[in-house]
């Protein structure tokens, strides 16, 4: 049976590229975006599987009358893609509490109200799928990102816990981990920038990646959308998911740190119980 998706952000980049590859399976995608006119012409192209959603994921109180909606006119909801997000540069110091709340609006309580939303429908017929899209950054992070990597360590945190709740009832959760993939993230009329005091070198070298990265990243969204379905379709789906050259060297090489430093204080953490 032909699958239902609901996909944030679809209107470009991964959300759009997801949206194609379901579509080429044969599937009905209902695709959500705060300017829903970005998908005429997939509507146009396949005016009998996609419909276009007008969706903020920030506005957490639209979640669940959206979800109703679909889940009404379509039956059920397969599977909730949370791909809407943004990125953001700037250092820890000169990010400011709006704009590390807003981040965590579109990264995290977005996608939580959404998912909150389908679960009780997708308990209920024991099948379903939840793709968390988060980052290499949701693994590990480096100056400039703070920000960004909290809402991704939030997101996936949240993600590992859903998990190991949802598992008995049949619903797969994925958390893809992407790196560098050419999908207009680095847009520097998009990307969230924070104001620069000169203070921090590092920041800025990671400014002039991102500002001089966009249209050069190696990743293919395409292949990315296509490993993610097989993901899905594999019986046992991953609960992480890097993605790229680059996102898995980072992410090994984070997994390989952490465990380094662990091991090297490991005599003295294991004796911190009380002496009886």
């Amino acid at each position: 049976m032909n699958k239902v998706w609901l996909i944030t952000g679809a209107s470009s980049g991964f959300g759009r590229a997801i949206a194609e590859a379901a579509l080429a399976d044969g599937d009905v995608v209902v695709g959500a975006a705060r300017r829903p006119e970005a998908l005429d012409d997939l509507v146009a192209a396949h005016p009998d599987q996609v419909e276009a959603l007008r969706l903020d994921v920030a506005d957490t109180a639209a979640a669940e009358a959206a979800v109703r909606d679909v889940v009404e006119r379509y039956g059920r909801i397969d599977v909730l893609v949370n791909n809407a997000g943004r990125t953001h540069v700037g250092a820890f110091e000169e990010t400011t509490e709006a704009e590390l709340r807003d981040l965590f609006d579109v990264h995290v309580f977005g996608p939580a109200a959404l998912t909150r939303a389908v679960l009780p429908h997708m308990r209920e017929r024991r099948s379903g799928a939840i793709v968390q899209m988060s980052s290499m950054g949701g693994q590990m992070s480096f100056a400039g990102f703070g920000a960004y990597s909290a809402t991704k360590f939030a997101l996936e945190g949240m993600s590992e816990a859903l998990a190991d709740e949802v598992r008995d009832f049949g619903i797969k959760v994925l958390i893809v981990e992407p790196g560098s993939f050419r999908t207009g993230l680095f847009d520097t009329s998009r990307a969230g920038i924070s104001a620069d005091s000169g203070v921090y070198a590092k920041v800025g070298e990671t400014r002039g990646f991102v500002t001089g990265g966009d249209g050069t990243q190696p990743g293919d969204p395409a292949k990315a959308a296509a490993l993610i379905l097989t993901a899905l379709r594999a019986e046992r789906t991953p609960l992480h998911l890097p993605l790229g050259d680059d996102g898995v060297t980072a992410v090994l090489a984070h997994l390989d740190q952490v465990r380094e430093e662990v091991v090297a204080w490991e005599k003295q953490t294991r004796a911190t119980a009380f002496d009886d």
